[in-house]
């Protein structure tokens, strides 16, 4: 039962969101921060949920064409779903108590985008925007919601509302920072779902499943696939360079060696079975790195 629930989830495949919250706490625990792990242990649990309920969502309804069967009954299968939504929806709501309207309107957006990534007649992976919105959920979202519930009020934005009026500032400068910040996880968790896509580009326009190598082609695919990394490591160098980082952080070029090495590898056979799992090693070898290094700079 557990097994099979795992698979239903695809387990394996929430790194992305595990690392997105190691480098955020790496991050705070650099600057000094105090961490309200109450808050944040919340909001980690629901954004973990909601990332197997989306994963959920997407298998529940791809095995209707796709000719696969799931791991339970269909209709169980459909339960789990509804558990696990309403699980994490109401530990969102908890969290939102115990934060503000922001928070809200935030993990609301987190929300419907998660449910219309697959389901609805114009679903987000049908389109040529899967790589977009999962490196901006996994990672822009996830780290700017658990920074900006634990950093001082108005560091990065403060919305004001009223009956009569609604006010929003935002701080530019921080704010910039921090995009240069999420770099790195959007690159790295976006070259997931585009080397995904490039493998299955055959199988997915067969389904009339029209994602970015559909429009751009297989080959200007593969030549954006190995750019986006070193977007990732340009982010990392502009950090040390500006202070967002602590000079060690530059260590992390080390693992471009590694990095240029599966992208090769996947330059020359763009295989589901066999290759696409080069994605997930960058994705680890990147993001392990500039957590440990981000870790280690709050020692010294």
């Amino acid at each position: 039962m557990i097994n099979r629930f795992l698979k239903y989830v695809e387990i394996a495949t929430k790194i992305t969101s595990v690392f997105a919250f190691l480098m955020t706490l790496a991050y705070l625990n650099y600057i000094d921060q105090d961490i309200n792990w109450k808050l944040t242990s919340v909001f980690i649990a629901s954004a973990f949920i909601f990332d197997m309920t989306t994963t959920a969502i997407n298998n529940y309804i791809d095995t209707k064409t796709n000719g696969q069967q799931l791991h339970f009954e269909r209709k169980t299968a459909l339960y789990i779903i509804y558990l696990m939504f309403a699980v994490s929806a109401l530990l969102g709501m908890y969290l939102v108590l115990l934060t503000d309207i922001a928070v809200l309107f935030m993990g609301g957006l987190c929300f419907l985008c998660g449910v219309f990534y697959t389901y609805g007649p114009a679903a987000i992976s049908r389109l040529p925007l899967g790589e977009v919105m999962s490196g901006f959920f996994y990672g822009i979202m996830i780290p700017f919601i658990l920074l900006y519930i634990n950093i001082p009020e108005g560091t990065f934005l403060k919305l004001d509302i009223s009956i009569e009026t609604v006010s929003l500032s935002l701080s530019v400068i921080p704010l910039l920072k921090f995009l240069l910040f999420s770099t790195v996880p959007f690159c790295t968790t976006a070259n997931i779902m585009l080397a995904n896509n490039i493998c299955d580009i055959e199988k997915d326009i067969k389904v009339k499943r029209h994602t970015l190598p559909y429009y751009i082609g297989v080959e200007k695919s593969i030549a954006l696939f190995e750019w986006v990394y070193y977007l990732s490591y340009i982010a990392v160098i502009l950090m040390v360079v500006f202070g967002i980082l602590h000079p060690l952080c530059i260590l992390h070029l080390l693992t471009l060696y590694a990095a240029k090495k599966n992208i090769n590898t996947f330059k020359e056979v763009r295989d589901k079975e066999t290759t696409f799992i080069t994605a997930i090693k960058n994705y680890i070898i990147i993001m392990a790195s500039i957590c440990i290094l981000i870790f280690i700079s709050s020692m010294i």
